[in-house]
């Protein structure tokens, strides 16, 4: 079944396309309503929900309790900055070896993963 077109979904991801900085829901919403002011909460919570189920979006969990969103889904790594809670994109080399590493004491069979650096972002190293 094809999935009905909609012009909030779209503008949602475009919105996030837009984004480096990974906006939390309430972020999305509040620059959403922009555009149309009617749109609910709950509206732009499902379809991010829908979005990250169908791959085109993912959901970033960094443990501040809240979820993030990235139209990035390309296989990368983030940063989060323990003093104001950015999370950026950290353009690193390849890391795909430490997945051998980990299998080499695990007995199964590992598929992926995700890794999260953790410090202070260049805003707040100049604070």
């Amino acid at each position: 079944m094809a999935l009905k077109y909609s012009k909030q979904r779209e503008e949602i991801r475009s919105f996030l396309i837009s984004r480096k900085d990974h906006p939390t829901a309430d972020v999305v919403y509040t620059n959403v309503r922009k555009s149309y002011p009617n749109i609910s909460l709950g509206t732009v919570y499902r379809n991010l929900q829908l979005l990250s189920d169908l791959g085109e979006i993912q959901k970033i969990n960094v443990g501040d309790g809240l979820e993030h969103f990235d139209a990035d889904t390309s296989t990368h790594n983030h940063f989060i900055c323990s003093s104001c809670g950015a999370v950026i994109d950290l353009e690193m080399e390849n890391i795909d070896f430490l997945t051998g590493l980990a299998e080499k004491s695990f007995d199964g069979k590992i598929n992926g993963y995700s890794a999260y650096f953790y410090g202070l972002c260049s805003n707040c190293c100049h604070k």
